[in-house]
């Protein structure tokens, strides 16, 4: 459930930064008025000459708005993620014997010590 409402977040975010990049580039910049003022032909758009430009800032402020809100809703989100396992083996099952058999493992075999005369031999050099 959280991996699905984590996609969806994302999804909404990454549309809402392309849609942002679309309309911060259909926007005029400060000197094209002046330009439509010279009869550019901006005055006969689909707005007006100051319409298009309402309407393109306020879609703009309300998708940087929802791009914000997606923003913090990611960083929550994935501060909200189970923290993975470091290890395969920690998945693994106990085996049922190592659980109920409560008897020590014998100890290791003691190991027999050489007499110094082996010792001497094993260092000596063959002619």
């Amino acid at each position: 459930m959280g991996s699905t409402i984590f996609n969806l977040v994302l999804l909404i975010h990454v549309l809402a930064g392309l849609g942002m990049i679309g309309l911060i580039l259909m926007q005029h910049g400060k000197g094209a008025d002046m330009g439509a003022a010279f009869g550019s032909g901006a005055s006969g758009s689909l707005f007006g000459a100051s319409g298009s430009a309402n309407f393109l800032s306020r879609t703009t402020a309300v998708l940087a708005t929802v791009f914000f809100i997606t923003s913090l809703s990611l960083a929550y989100l994935a501060s909200q993620v189970p923290k993975a396992p470091s290890s395969v083996m920690e998945n693994m099952p106990v085996p049922a014997k190592a659980v109920t058999d409560p008897t020590p493992a014998p100890a290791p075999a003691p190991v027999p010590e050489t007499a110094p005369d082996d010792k001497k031999a094993e260092n000596e050099i063959p002619e």
